[in-house]
């Protein structure tokens, strides 16, 4: 029984070190989404961290500061939504493809 304890501890601590290499990894990796036709562009890591903000001139206009803020928004929700499946699809390779549940990043 103790044999069959200390293998299960070793696999969970092989587990750990791999979810650890796959958080650093997505850490270092980037997504981007946009708005307005690329005239707003926001960068994330997969740790759905926002990196950067780029936005276009042109689309910078003091009449209409909720069209930016609305352009602002969907760039942002869009490089979130990019920056988890690249989690989702990281967090794959740690379990073959099944859904833990608890298991997000």
């Amino acid at each position: 029984m103790a044999k069959d304890m200390n293998k299960m501890l070793k696999q969970v601590q092989k587990m750990q070190a791999e979810m650890e290499r796959i958080q650093a990894e997505l850490g270092e990796k980037q997504v981007e989404g946009s708005a307005g036709g690329g005239m707003v562009k926001v960068v994330a890591n997969g740790r759905q961290e926002v990196l950067s903000v780029k936005i276009d001139k042109e689309v910078v206009d003091p009449e209409d500061v909720e069209m930016l803020e609305d352009l602002v928004t969907a760039a942002v929700n869009q490089a979130l939504e990019n920056a988890q499946k690249m989690q989702a699809e990281g967090m794959s390779q740690l379990t073959g493809g099944m859904q833990i549940p608890g298991l997000g990043m």
